[in-house]
Parts: structure tokens; sequence; C-alpha cells
């Protein structure tokens, strides 16, 4: 994976972003998901240009956490970003990632466990989807989906 084409990217349209300390949020406005990316998983994404090739982010950011870690590392953090969809070429670049479980990583770098890349994701409903419940007689799986709170047996039914 010489060519431009093929290295990662990383997107930004559709996404509000808000970097702290030790971590960057990611609100996809798209997806309507948010993401929290660990210092190492951050610092691969701001990495991911187009430009920069995997062993090149690799030394910079072993430069910037002044520890030593693995190509390995830079592809699971690559990987856990296609699968947020927070890189622009993902597809492109699901045939070049190498197989790399964070298990496998865990075991072979234990003492710098820290330096793993993180990305906790949720869910955000809509405006639309926190402001609706389903009527009598709808299917529900929990009271707070049914208007009346009454969720029995899987169907809304009377208040109470």
């Amino acid at each position: 994976m010489n060519n431009a084409a093929g290295l990662p990217r990383a997107r930004t349209e559709g996404l509000v972003i808000s970097e702290l300390d030790d971590e960057t949020l990611v609100y996809d406005l798209e997806r309507h998901e948010a993401h929290c990316l660990n210092q190492t998983a951050a610092l691969v994404w701001r990495r991911c240009d187009g430009k920069t090739t995997v062993a090149k982010m690799t030394d910079v950011i072993q430069e910037q956490l002044d520890t030593s870690i693995d190509v390995d590392i830079v592809w699971l953090a690559i990987k856990q970003l296609q699968r947020f969809h927070l890189i622009a070429n993902g597809d492109e670049l699901l045939v070049a990632t190498p197989s790399v479980s964070r298990r496998k990583l865990l075991l072979k770098y234990a003492p710098a466990a820290l330096a793993l890349p993180v990305i906790m994701s949720i869910h955000a409903p809509t405006a639309a989807q926190t402001g609706s419940c389903q009527n009598e007689n709808s299917p529900c799986s929990v009271d707070s989906d049914c208007c009346s709170f009454n969720c029995n047996g899987g169907t809304c039914g009377p208040a109470l």
C-alpha cells in the first residue's frame, strides 16, 4: 500500500469534534452516534490524512506517547476507526488491513496496554425518537416504549 489512494484518510464531514486533554469526542451527525477516542486512537485518527503511511504514523505516535508501540497497534486503531465510520476511504482499506486482534496485542504488549487504542461508542437517538412512544396494542419491549407506560407481554396496554 504505497500509493496515497490506499492510505487511511480521516472522515471530517458530518462530524462534531471536541478535543479534550487525553481523549477526543466525535459526534456523527449522519448516524447519530457519539464516539470517545482515547489518546492513542485520537492520535492515529489525526494522522490519517491520506498521505502518511502507517509506518510513519507509528513513529510519530511512538514519539508523542513517549513509549514503544508496534505498527499492529496503529492497524488496530485504523480497524476500529473504520468500524465506526471515522475513516473516509474505509472500504478501500478493508482489503489491505492486516488482521489484528485486541486480545493478541494485549498479551503481546501487556506492559504497554495503556497505549492500546480504545473507542467507546453509543447510539444517540434523534429528537423524534426521544419524544415518541407507542400507542395501545403496539409492540413493545419495556414500559417506557408505551405512551401508557404499560408494556404487557410485548404489547402496549391501557394506562394502569
